[in-house]
């Protein structure tokens, strides 16, 4: 059970990558895409599947945010890439703006994806 649950996860991680480069880049062209209803309801749908494969992996290992350093890292990062994600999708106020959110947003994912695969906090540790 525990490597289909983190295969769906390492799968979510790569569509919500593309989902958001996709759109970020839709931002900046300003492209029709980004009104499409599937593209407003498809990245809930992902995020959701991400969220509740990442909670069921760590009850499976048993390591969880506030006990395990690089769980905690990942859940602060996570809430830090969403606040930036929104900035840069919808609610930055200028194209500057939502092109600079969305930059810190990747580089954010970059960090998550990093903590993930060495279990450490450490940014330096790749």
């Amino acid at each position: 059970m525990y490597l289909v649950i983190k295969k769906l996860h390492i799968l979510c991680v790569m569509l919500t990558f593309i989902s958001f480069s996709m759109r970020g880049v839709w931002m900046i062209q300003e492209s029709h895409w980004l009104q499409q209803r599937l593209v407003k309801i498809v990245p809930h749908i992902i995020d959701t599947a991400l969220l509740f494969s990442g909670i069921t992996l760590a009850i499976i290992i048993h390591q969880y945010p506030g006990t395990h350093t690089w769980l905690t890292a990942k859940l602060l990062a996570l809430l830090l890439y969403i606040i930036i994600g929104s900035i840069a999708l919808k609610r930055g106020k200028t194209k500057t703006a939502r092109i600079i959110a969305w930059i810190g947003a990747l580089a954010v994912f970059f960090y998550l994806v990093t903590v993930a695969l060495q279990r450490t906090a450490n940014p330096l540790a790749w």
